[in-house]
């Protein structure tokens, strides 16, 4: 698991928050919170796998881990992170977020929201939810391209999400996609990753997920046109994703009400203008 999908507009619903202290007792720990969404702010050096993907913990960087996900660490001595667990709303248009990110300026400051939601959980609650609330859109934005101009994109990441947006249907590599925006495929995938903060399948997979909510939350559809028209046509491995990248199944969310607005798509027209100069790898 690179990337998670957050609803991030309604507050989120704090269950704890304090200071893991790991180590100690062993050097390995596996475990998962099956209705929590974990964050994490560490100071130390350590290894983590989520969902049978590693990751490298290093000081300096946050983590969030949707409910449910195994989660593994392996340390490497005494080990102590800021932590926070709590229940996220399905208000609004999700938000991608890898799963575990630097925060590089940011630090100082989502260590002091942190902090101050510690200071005044639980005798304060809504100060600390408050707290955390902020410091999750901090995180929603270290990724640079949402505050991005148009003008700021690469050609080559302006024709392969075109490429992407009118080939949901279909199956997709990133070769084919590469070879269409005129790079290699390593070259696309550093492009990609620059530009988006993820990769080129996990924007893929999360935008077919956003066109699945819109098809299930606007439209009457059937589930199995639904699935078809997002290309993944068996429906066990739409019903899966759905719980993976929405938290419910196909009619959960369906009968959630209606849609909130795409602002991906509106995204993906801004990149009509890209930077000047051929893609070239």
């Amino acid at each position: 698991m690179q990337t998670v999908l957050a609803h991030l507009d309604d507050p989120p619903t704090l269950a704890a928050v304090g200071i893991g202290v790991h180590g100690p007792a062993g050097q390995v720990d596996v475990f998962s919170l099956p209705d929590l969404w974990q964050l994490h702010l560490y100071g130390y050096d350590a290894d983590l796998t989520v969902d049978g993907t590693e990751h490298a913990i290093r000081p300096g960087r946050v983590s969030f881990v949707p409910p449910g996900t195994e989660v593994r660490y392996r340390y490497r001595g005494r080990s102590e992170h800021l932590y926070a667990h709590l229940r996220l709303g399905s208000a609004g248009t999700p938000h991608s977020i890898p799963v575990i990110q630097r925060t590089g300026p940011e630090l100082d400051l989502l260590t002091a929201q942190l902090r101050q939601a510690l200071a005044a959980w639980p005798n304060t609650p809504a100060r600390a939810t408050a707290e955390v609330w902020a410091a999750l859109w901090r995180i929603a934005r270290l990724t640079p391209l949402r505050e991005q101009s148009a003008r700021a994109v690469h050609p080559a990441v302006a024709a392969a999400t075109a490429l992407i947006e009118a080939r949901l249907t279909e199956s997709l590599t990133v070769p084919e996609i590469a070879k269409a925006a005129g790079v290699s495929h390593n070259h696309l995938t550093r492009l990609f990753r620059a530009a988006t903060g993820e990769t080129v399948v996990g924007y893929i997979r999360a935008r077919r997920m956003e066109r699945a909510r819109h098809f299930l939350r606007a439209t009457t559809l059937s589930i199995p046109a639904v699935a078809a028209s997002v290309g993944i046509p068996d429906l066990q491995a739409f019903n899966k994703a759905c719980r993976r990248e929405l938290g419910a199944s196909p009619r959960g969310i369906r009968s959630a009400g209606p849609a909130p607005r795409d602002n991906t798509a509106q995204w993906v027209q801004t990149l009509g203008e890209p930077v000047d100069g051929g893609a070239r790898s």
